[in-house]
């Protein structure tokens, strides 16, 4: 018996040797997880035997069991390395459409040829599909997509208004806007550009001509403004859908300077400016000022906008004056230089993919050269009831079980699921210290149950040899 009692500790001395050295292994492998070979005791003794005499039979190896603790992250320059802080896992497939799921914390993510997010065997990471304002549309793993990123073009948005704020040089002299020429610098004040875009994204420069009205009388502090798009004067259009031509009218016609559709059914003509140089708004050819303070254009698909995109684009010019307090808010008519403070457009041209950003919660965000962003994917991060349960697959890959429980899906940083570190990854857990020691006490622990079985091999000798 003693002999059997001895080989068992022999055999559970080399379990407990395979599973530290199987730790040092794997001690730079990313995402590992330690194991560590439980031992219990064996007992057998009949309703006769004399329990208190027993002496037991041995050890045997119970389980040998992965120790799911944080592991320290490396951080990277790849911001598709991806590490877990926290409760969870990712979940991957091995190809399109399959309901093989394994579940890794290792986050050593690349594109795939097809533009997917797979790991270096080839799966695919899983993600729940999001709204537009990155909102999750789903959080169950059945619903999971493998997450992509197009190599596609940011989307072009065209422009539809232009906020525009100035100075206008109060000491310059004044000119006739009916001899204004767009081609003679001497016939305007000031000007000055932007670049607008079409629905296709194609770019398109607006100028600005501003001219102080001579014909208005001295002291009266009006502006005419004519605009043009890539050098073609812009008519505006009257909420009667009469054109009127953006240049003034002969002499002695009606002074519709700049006409537009303002909105309240009449006609702006011209800026006014206060004596004190703040901008009262434009006037109408009612004589009352207008309301919103905004121009718009014609529409631009008559002989300007010729590549096919959106005919009906027109342009809303907002000179910001803040009406709720009655504030003039520029433009501005002072005794200095013609000066632009402002001057934004809203539209976008076509962007080209310039990066991918993951945040903390596992939005996948496609970010574009003109400045716009695009949410992709959210990372589906997966838990179970017990971890020491998952049947380990290797390539620090696992599967659920019976006893691991049925996996949960969720979103990081939600519940206790832990958070999603872009640019960097989970190293393997193992403390190479305490494996060095452990290896230590079971190679002894190994010579002393070769010890034993040496002794009684001795004992047994002796008796043999008794005569």
């Amino acid at each position: 018996m003693s002999f059997n009692i001895a080989l068992s500790g022999v055999n559970a001395s080399q379990k407990d040797l395979d599973t530290t050295a199987n730790n040092i292994a794997n001690v730079n492998t990313v995402g590992f997880k330690e194991s560590r070979a439980e031992f219990v005791d064996v007992y057998a003794a009949s309703l006769l035997a004399g329990g208190k005499t027993k002496v037991g039979d041995g050890v045997l190896t119970s389980e040998v069991a992965q120790q799911f603790s944080q592991g320290s992250l490396q951080f990277t320059n790849n911001a598709l390395d991806l590490a877990i802080t926290g409760n969870g896992f990712f979940a991957t497939i091995p190809e399109q459409g399959s309901q093989d799921y394994s579940y890794t914390r290792a986050g050593m993510f690349k594109l795939n040829s097809e533009n997917f997010m797979v790991n270096s065997n080839g799966d695919h990471l899983m993600g729940f599909p999001v709204n537009p304002d990155g909102s999750s549309a789903s959080v169950a793993l059945s619903t999971t997509q493998p997450v992509r990123v197009p190599d596609s073009s940011g989307t072009p948005q065209p422009t539809s208004e232009v906020d525009l704020k100035m100075n206008l040089p109060a000491n310059d002299g004044a000119v006739d806007p009916a001899d204004f020429d767009p081609t003679d610098p001497l016939t305007y004040n000031a000007a000055t550009s932007v670049t607008i875009y079409d629905s296709l994204g194609d770019s398109h420069v607006q100028t600005f001509y501003f001219m102080k009205d001579s014909t208005a009388g001295v002291g009266a502090n009006e502006w005419v403004m004519v605009t043009s798009v890539d050098d073609q004067l812009v008519n505006q259009t009257a909420s009667d859908g009469v054109t009127v031509p953006p240049l003034p009218p002969a002499a002695g016609a009606a002074t519709n300077f700049a006409g537009t559709n303002t909105g309240n059914g009449v006609t702006a003509s011209r800026l006014l400016f206060s004596s004190g140089g703040d901008f009262i708004g434009i006037e109408s050819a009612d004589g009352a000022n207008q309301a919103d303070n905004k121009l718009t254009t014609e529409a631009l698909g008559v002989g300007i906008l010729t590549n096919g995109s959106d005919p009906a684009q027109d342009l809303s010019i907002d000179f910001n004056l803040n009406t709720a307090t009655a504030t003039p808010n520029e433009p501005t008519q002072f005794a200095a230089g013609f000066e632009v403070t402002a001057l934004e457009q809203d539209g976008l041209a076509v962007g080209r993919l310039t990066g991918v950003d993951i945040g903390p919660d596992g939005l996948v965000r496609a970010t574009y050269s003109n400045g716009t962003s695009e949410p992709l994917s959210r990372v589906a991060l997966v838990r179970f009831a017990n971890d020491q349960g998952l049947t380990q697959m290797g390539n620090s890959q696992w599967q659920e079980s019976i006893l691991s429980g049925e996996a949960l899906a969720g979103e990081a940083t939600t519940g206790t699921f832990g958070e999603i570190n872009s640019s960097a990854l989970e190293q393997a857990n193992v403390n190479l210290t305490t494996e060095l020691i452990d290896m230590i006490i079971a190679q002894r622990n190994f010579q002393a149950n070769s010890r034993a079985l040496e002794v009684n091999n001795q004992l047994n000798q002796t008796v043999l040899n008794i005569r």
